[in-house]
């Protein structure tokens, strides 16, 4: 050390948790981490998707392969290759979690009835509709000779002929300021006509109870799941008959919950299967999740490339139109590509021959389908029940 240099010495800090002293960023008695968790808000948010889904370049070396080389991340995970990658369980947990919650999403904007008073194509379908259903009320009344209701629907009829030849010529509404708060009260009548069309029919044949009975049960509770079985069902007919809008957000709500008994019984089922792959339960169960990450993925960017592609023809420009039609081909090639993406994924992994491959394939495949099917059954009665 030369003359007039000084010694830098670097300063020791104390662990928050067991103060002892640290001279690296965790401690080597406690392992607690000395960066502060009391930061910046984006700073927070920044750590809270990294610890998700480590957003760094993990995730752009997991991306691909996932969608385009089946069977890859599988078998890197076997061969002890994991620290470049993200791991199969946050993979899925954050690949479906984004998935469900964006189908909820689109589902419900698409339910939303879009109502343009200005549009004459949405007039003359309001107007069409209330023209038909006084023509059925005159035919009822004709059978019961009902003179003077005959005659207010006719004069009923003669001023919306008149409003649908007006539309016809005009093109518009707006001139019209009578047909617009006409063409409004009947779009809103038709809403709540669908709304609450339930038939009285219904009501009055769901008081008969739905008798179940199992004889390893005892009557009480054989009483009590038949009560059970005719609420169900009285919900069931409101829902079906009335908004069965309230029933879809429920059960694409219990789905994820569901997916988590669905997955270790498929891996259950892939151990049986392939029971001489000489595979452990745990290999079986990281397949499952690859798997279904890559539905997961493949399904989600389907559905948004529905909805831009509803967009874009909204909009009518010949690039727009271009371009849904380059959406909606990459979206049937990706539905395609799911089926034989799962094909592969299955015969490099289990190192089978084509024919036995396609064999097996085909009975997982139905197999799982049954357990979809079933798993879907449980959503919508669950579903049923919250409402």
């Amino acid at each position: 050390m030369g003359k007039g240099e000084t010694l830098q010495v670097t300063p020791h800090k104390t662990c928050g948790n067991c103060h002892q002293t640290v001279s690296g960023e965790f401690c080597s008695h406690c392992g607690q981490s000395l960066d502060s968790t009391l930061k910046y808000f984006w700073v927070v948010i920044l750590h809270l998707l990294d610890d998700i889904f480590s957003f760094d370049s993990r995730a752009s070396r997991t991306v691909w392969p996932l969608m385009f080389r089946p069977s890859f991340l599988t078998q890197e995970y076997f061969a002890g290759r994991r620290v470049h990658y993200v791991p199969p369980l946050r993979l899925y947990l954050f690949i479906s979690i984004v998935f469900f919650l964006v189908l909820k999403l689109t589902v419900a904007a698409e339910d939303k009835p879009e109502l343009d008073l200005n549009s004459n194509k949405a007039a003359i379908s309001q107007v069409t509709k209330h023209i038909e259903a006084l023509k059925e009320k005159k035919l009822t009344l004709n059978s019961l000779q009902n003179s003077d209701e005959i005659a207010q629907v006719d004069a009923e009829l003669t001023r919306f002929n008149r409003y649908l030849e007006e539309l016809n010529l005009d093109g518009t509404i707006e001139k019209n300021s009578n047909l617009i708060t006409t063409t409004r009260k009947l779009i809103t009548l038709e809403l709540e006509r669908v709304k609450l069309n339930q038939p009285t029919s219904d009501v009055s044949n769901n008081q008969d109870n739905i008798n179940v009975s199992f004889d390893f049960i005892s009557e009480q509770n054989n009483k009590k799941l038949g009560e059970f079985a005719t609420k169900l069902t009285e919900k069931a007919k409101r829902t079906f008959t009335s908004d069965t809008n309230r029933l879809i957000d429920e059960v694409l709500g219990k789905l994820p919950q569901l997916m988590f008994v669905l997955l270790p019984l498929f891996a259950l089922l892939l151990k049986i299967v392939f029971i001489f792959s000489k595979r452990l339960y745990m290999e079986h169960l990281t397949i499952a999740l690859h798997s279904h990450s890559f539905i997961f993925m493949s399904l989600l960017l389907i559905d948004l490339f529905d909805v831009s592609h509803d967009h874009l023809l909204a909009i009518g420009s010949d690039l727009a139109s271009t371009i849904a039609g380059l959406l909606a081909f990459i979206s049937f090639g990706l539905l395609l590509w799911i089926p034989v993406y799962l094909f592969i994924m299955q015969k490099r992994i289990y190192n089978q021959g084509f024919i036995i491959a396609f064999l097996t394939y085909g009975f997982v495949g139905t197999i799982y389908f049954v357990l979809m099917a079933l798993t879907t059954i449980v959503a919508i009665i669950w579903g049923l029940t919250e409402i």
